[in-house]
């Protein structure tokens, strides 16, 4: 096997794994009726994404998100080939891990949830739901700039990136559901069949990875 066919196998299971136990708890939430919570949700989130970067980290970069991968490729870390190969992976292994949890969950505990899928709070609308994806996702690049992929970064493994994640979704997961990643949303999503705002999620975390795959290696530093 090839090493972008290697890298693009790590994207679809490391992808996997982070949804299966991201979305997983939202609607392992729903089944405990919410004895996970706001902060178990965001834990789950942050502590597997942290595994899975310092576990696939060194084959393929450890991006699991579409916007991650859109975001290295305007710093020049990645080129248009392997976005390409990336996304496609990383929705392949979101959509595995919401039809696994449909599987594995009665109909009465995922459908209120929709397996998981972000949706938005009660008057939030699309162009502040957009902004809010925007800015929690520029911070995510940040890190993963910051903590992954600057050569001066520190020796942190996926830790740094995963619990921006887990403070992001403090902030954000009432409000949007903090996806901050269209694969994240596009996997439960397929699944459930629920759609409602679904180009939100797309919209808003591409312009913060891209923003911030612009900004960091012009302005911030110069060993990225």
């Amino acid at each position: 096997m090839n090493g972008k066919m290697r890298a693009a196998l790590a994207e679809l299971i490391g992808t996997f794994a982070f949804f299966f136990i991201g979305a997983g708890s939202i609607v392992t939430d729903s089944y405990t009726h919410g004895a996970v919570g706001l902060l178990g949700v965001a834990l789950a989130h942050g502590l597997i994404l942290a595994i899975m970067v310092s576990t696939f980290g060194a084959v393929s970069g450890g991006h699991f998100n579409p916007a991650v991968t859109v975001g290295l490729w305007v710093a020049r870390k990645v080129d248009a080939m392997t976005v390409v190969i990336y996304i496609i992976a990383q929705l392949i292994g979101g959509a595995l891990a919401g039809f696994l949890l449909r599987a594995i969950f009665d109909p009465s505990v995922w459908m209120p949830v929709h397996l998981g899928t972000p949706a938005l709070a009660a008057g939030v609308n699309p162009l502040t739901a957009i902004a809010l994806e925007a800015v929690l996702t520029f911070f995510l690049l940040l890190a993963v700039l910051g903590t992954a992929v600057d050569s001066m970064a520190p020796k942190i493994g996926g830790f740094g990136i995963g619990l921006t994640v887990a403070v992001d979704i403090l902030v954000g997961g009432p409000v949007t559901g903090a996806a901050m990643n269209p694969a994240r949303v596009f996997g439960p999503a397929l699944a459930a069949g629920f759609w409602e705002y679904h180009w939100v999620y797309w919209v808003g975390p591409l312009i913060g990875g891209a923003l911030a795959g612009w900004i960091y290696p012009r302005f911030i530093s110069e060993t990225v």
